[in-house]
Parts: structure tokens; sequence; C-alpha cells
């Protein structure tokens, strides 16, 4: 399967050149979506709205997720989840705090924050069966991330799904966390970092790199030559610059909540562009949202300082 997916991943010329470890994790995670959702029913359009263009069938639309249709990051949600149960000691705890809290604040990715926060997920699941982290998945989506999902993204997403076009989850998050949130969600699946396992238990290692940056443009083109979609059709929505290759395979990019970089690309490309984060500007104007997003790590920080002098 993964040979046949590697085939027509090639059908679509590049407009950028990525590594074979990108194309590797993208057609991975591609076929891992496809897999997902082979037997599921297909959804009930609820109605038909103007745009996007109802029962174009070689249209669908491309989501990131992380500060694009939920607030924060899933990978650090999902770390809270694994403390809880657990799963590791509580000095890892301040260090998704800290790096949750940047991300609230900053709006973008930081490489080393991500790289981080990747390494840690998978020492944390290596051995684990795959089963036990999708019934977590799902108790740490109703912990943690249902209520930050935005209701403006989430909005657009119907519209797709309302014209009888498959939405499809695209991030770096591992695939099976991604499955969650997207079923959840009613969309049609995930594209997500594909961990490898034997036999149904994590060996601590990635099939190829990370889904971010160009892997997550291999991602989208892989699925798409499967699924005979015309990408010049597709949409794609993301907050960050590092989806610059993924919202430039489409002809219909939107920049939601986007950091600076994207902005000014945006802008410069004529692109559509959405912007639901009240707080996020107030951050910019003002010192109460930041000082709210402070204190939520300063308190993570001296709930984990009382514990320790506790033990």
């Amino acid at each position: 399967m993964l040979t046949d997916m590697a085939a027509l991943g090639w059908l679509t010329p590049r407009k950028r050149s990525a590594t074979a470890r990108s194309v590797l994790a993208g057609e991975a995670s591609a076929e891992a979506a496809r897999k997902s959702t082979q037997d599921l029913p297909a959804p009930e359009a609820a109605g038909k709205p103007d745009f996007p263009v109802h029962g174009d069938d070689r249209a669908a639309a491309f989501f990131d997720l992380d500060n694009t249709v939920m607030q924060g990051a899933a990978l650090f949600h999902f770390g809270r989840g694994l403390y809880k149960r657990k799963f590791f000691e509580t000095r890892d705890l301040a260090r998704f705090a800290w790096q949750q809290a940047w991300f609230r604040l900053a709006g973008t990715e930081d490489p080393e924050h991500m790289q981080d926060a990747r390494d840690s997920a998978l020492s944390i699941v290596k051995g684990h069966r795959v089963s036990e982290l999708k019934s977590i998945g799902e108790e740490i989506y109703d912990e943690y991330m249902a209520e930050r999902i935005w209701p403006g993204t989430r909005a657009l997403a119907q519209a797709h799904l309302d014209a009888g076009q498959k939405v499809w989850l695209v991030t770096a998050a591992p695939v099976e966390i991604a499955q969650v949130i997207a079923r959840r969600l009613g969309l049609t699946g995930a594209l997500g970092t594909v961990a490898e396992s034997i036999g149904g238990v994590y060996t601590g290692k990635l099939v190829g790199e990370p889904l971010h940056g160009p892997a997550k443009a291999e991602a989208v083109r892989a699925l798409a030559a499967a699924e005979g979609l015309d990408l010049t059709r597709c949409a794609a929505y993301s907050d960050s610059h590092n989806d610059i290759p993924m919202l430039s395979l489409v002809g219909h990019p939107y920049a939601i909540n986007p950091d600076s970089k994207l902005r000014r690309h945006a802008r410069e490309l004529d692109w559509r562009l959405r912007d639901y984060r009240t707080g996020r500007k107030a951050a910019k104007v003002g010192i109460p949202a930041a000082a709210g997003v402070g204190a939520v790590a300063g308190g993570t920080a001296a709930a984990i300082a009382l514990h320790r002098r506790r033990r």
C-alpha cells in the first residue's frame, strides 16, 4: 500500500522541494488517514451554502490544528493528560506548561519547543499499546481540548461538510490523537505524525519525520492523488508560516489567526484572512491577556513547587 501511495504522490508537481523523510512522513500519514476512514459512513450534508461549491467531489478542505482549529497545541494538552495518568514525572509537566504558555502568547511555533515535545512524547509512549493511547486520547479530548475549539474555524469546516466535501485535519500531533479530534468534530479524518508500532506497540521511533512544514504538503499531495482530488479546487487553512508549503499547494488558501510572517505573506498574495483571537489581539495592545497566560503558567509552576516540598 505504501509503495502505491509513493507512486501516486509524484503525480502532482512540487512547488517546493522536500526531503525524502518529509515525503515518507507525508505518505505514511496519508495512508493512515485513508485507512481510518474506510469503514466510516459518508457524512450527511446539512445544507447547501453558496460557498464552498456544493457537490464538487474533487474539492476538499485541509485544516491545520494548533491555533487554527484549537487554541494552543494538541501535543501539550495531550501531555497534560498523560501526566494526570502518571505516564511521566512532575518535572516534565513544568516544561509542558512553559511551552504551552509560550505558544499561546507568541501565537507561533518554536522549533526547539516542538522538537522537545516530540521527543518527550515518543519516550513516554514507547512500549505502550496503540489501542491504549487511542482510548486515553478520547478522555483527554473531553478534559482539555473540547472547550478550546475555535467556533469560527469550526464553522468554516462545517461549510465544507455541508457542501458535501471532505474535511481533513493536518497536524504534527500524533495521528491517533488527530483522528480522535477529527471524529469528535464530525470531520472526515486526519493526517498526523505517524509513530512506528510493531504488533500494536509503540517502538519510540517515527515513520519518516514529524508532519510539519514541507511534510504536511507531502501528506496533502499524497492524499489528493489517492482520492482523485483537484488541488486547485481545494482549500487549506493555517495560522503558521511553517504551513506556507501546504497553503501554496491549493487553489484557496486561508490564513487563520496568522502569525506575523504568514499575515505578511498572505497580504502580499491576496490570500483570505480570518482572526478569531480576541485575547491575542488584547495581548498586542495591553497587559491583561498576556498576564492571564502568565498566571496560568505561574500557577502551574507554583503547584509543582508546592507538590515537591510536600514530598
